[in-house]
């Protein structure tokens, strides 16, 4: 289970800062480790924010060593799964094993730090803008537009339950092209969808963490006007680190 101990610190002014990084891919036979980097992370950040795809190929191996590593992470810890998690058919045992590493894996659910409510969800594929796909023709593709929109369909359900100011939303995948920009556009409708960002501009959004990306691009925001960051580990960031520093 999360640990309860560990809390978010607020700033004199009331905010909070957040360190937000995606895409991991940690590995079960990789030499590197994160540990000091979620060490370095403790000290310049009150909380912690992964945004998906923590693990290459979604094997149970590859959470436990990050669920070690995660030790060295002295803060709250908040996080989604991305596709990557899922792709050896063990995404629950998974997200139960970086649980117990006291990481918030929030699968359509939200939690209050400090007076910040985190939202999560994983979000999914789909197209951005006027060339979303849409629901017609063969059954394949309405099933994959039906779990499009019923990302985006749990995304609001927890977004109402936010009762905090401030909302920071975290997803894996992207809700506008702005932040995907960079990678080639053939696959610009495998890299998010815009039901997401139709979601978040129902409601009052402080900001928005994806990555999925790698190719892609920093910052951006919603037609709503709620600002959105790409937060890759390889995406480049004005930290000049593998993290993004929010201040909300």
């Amino acid at each position: 289970m999360p640990d309860r101990t560990k809390t978010a610190r607020p700033n004199s002014d009331g905010t909070i800062k957040i360190a937000a990084m995606g895409d991991l891919h940690v590995q079960e036979d990789a030499q590197n480790s994160y540990r000091d980097l979620f060490a370095e992370v403790s000290r310049e950040a009150d909380v912690l924010v992964l945004t998906g795809d923590l693990t290459n190929l979604g094997k149970p191996a590859e959470a436990e060593l990050l669920a070690e590593d995660l030790r060295a992470c002295s803060i709250p810890v908040v996080g989604v799964l991305g596709n990557h998690d899922f792709e050896s058919g063990s995404a629950e045992q998974v997200a139960a094993t970086l649980r117990q590493a006291g990481v918030h894996l929030l699968d359509g659910q939200v939690i209050e730090l400090n007076e910040v409510g985190f939202v999560g969800v994983k979000g999914f594929i789909g197209g951005f803008g006027p060339r979303m796909l849409g629901s017609f023709g063969e059954p394949a593709i309405k099933a994959m537009v039906a779990e499009s929109v019923n990302e985006a369909m749990r995304l609001e359900n927890a977004m109402r339950q936010v009762r905090a100011k401030r909302t920071l939303v975290v997803l894996h995948y992207a809700p506008i092209p702005e932040t995907v920009a960079g990678e080639p556009l053939e696959i610009f409708p495998f890299l998010g969808s815009s039901r997401l960002a139709e979601t978040i501009d129902r409601f009052k959004v402080s900001a928005v963490v994806h990555g999925h990306a790698h190719r892609g691009s920093y910052e951006g925001q919603t037609p709503g006007g709620a600002r959105v960051y790409n937060v890759a580990k390889h995406v480049t960031k004005p930290t000049g680190r593998p993290y993004a520093l929010l201040e909300i």
